[in-house]
């Protein structure tokens, strides 16, 4: 179907335009003279009518031997098209088969671009996980550290009650001993025994208020054991709370390494389609030189067409002088 503006009016005139100028009114050159408008399709049928009324209006008004050589003409002008079309179809669609594959190439070459840059985020990400992991593993030494140094601390203080404990039972044993030995000794002598019991009862009280303070000594060594136990307790939590976040870290990183595996298969998978396309880019290209040798054995071809419409041509030229020659004879005798 032609396009807005082209008729047979239109084709006409740009036929004629070339004819005055001498050269061959073919489908390409028609279209070029009308600013590369209308389909080759409507303007071969055009031609194709054109060329019909001119060889009727020859058949009509011209000599038999005019008429021969328009016609020979116009079928090595047909012929000369009719070789034309299959050759300008084929390189259409070779145009349009070669733009749809760099199509795809290119958009083959954007995604794999995408999907590298995905797997750059990804590994980045990754890098990242792995230095907050080493640094929950860093921290969780130190406070495993810090627990056995408190476990250490807890230790030592456990020693020292001990040896404050034999102490007050030491201070213990030698306040019955004291007793005892007041006792043996106060039905002997009285005076002494009052000496004696004077003398012990202040041992007694300093003893005693040795022994308070042992006691209040050993009270706030056991808040402080209370104190490092509630400590422990904590650390025990935090260092709890420290290894689910180091688990849900090793879970992350495996979820990212199985995604980089993904990311992996589909590149390898793209990489595989751009290498098959290549392959059908290259068929492509071997088919369009085929074509074109096949273009090059029709031009060839058109070319012996040419030289046997030539051949023709002058055979013609020679029975027209011939026929010529033979009338002449005819003409000169008398009536």
């Amino acid at each position: 179907m032609a396009r807005g503006g082209i008729n047979k009016a239109v084709v006409q005139t740009a036929r004629l335009a070339i004819l005055a100028r001498g050269e061959n009114p073919s489908i390409d050159a028609v279209r070029i003279e009308m600013g590369n408008t209308g389909s080759k399709t409507t303007i071969h049928r055009y031609l194709k009518e054109l060329d019909e009324s001119e060889t009727r209006q020859a058949i009509t008004q011209a000599p038999i031997d005019d008429e021969l050589g328009e016609l020979v003409a116009r079928l090595a002008q047909r012929l000369k098209e009719k070789a034309q079309e299959p050759i300008d179809l084929a390189l259409a669609q070779f145009e349009q088969q070669k733009a749809a594959l760099l199509a795809q190439v290119d958009a083959l070459e954007e995604a794999h671009a995408q999907l590298k840059q995905q797997l750059d985020i990804q590994a980045a990400a990754l890098t990242e996980e792995s230095a907050a992991l080493q640094t929950a593993s860093t921290s969780l030494q130190a406070e495993q550290t810090r627990n056995a140094g408190l476990s250490q601390a807890c230790s030592d203080y456990e020693l020292r009650i001990s040896d404050k404990d034999e102490q007050i039972r030491s201070l213990e044993e030698k306040h019955l001993h004291a007793r005892d030995a007041l006792e043996h000794y106060r039905n002997a002598i009285k005076e002494q025994r009052e000496q004696e019991q004077r003398r012990h009862e202040g041992q007694l009280q300093q003893v005693q208020a040795e022994l308070r303070q042992a006691q209040q000594n050993a009270l706030l060594r056991q808040d402080e054991i209370t104190q490092l136990h509630r400590d422990n307790e904590r650390l025990l939590i935090e260092q709890r709370v420290t290894a689910k976040e180091l688990n849900a870290l090793q879970e992350q990183v495996r979820k990212d390494q199985a995604t980089q595996l993904k990311l992996n298969e589909q590149l390898s998978r793209i990489d595989s389609e751009r290498t098959l396309l290549q392959e059908r880019l290259r068929v492509a290209m071997q088919d369009s030189q085929s074509r074109q040798e096949a273009l090059l054995e029709h031009q060839r071809h058109n070319k012996a067409l040419e030289s046997d419409l030539i051949k023709a041509q002058a055979s013609i030229d020679a029975l027209r002088l011939a026929a010529v020659v033979a009338t002449a004879p005819e003409a000169a005798q008398p009536t």
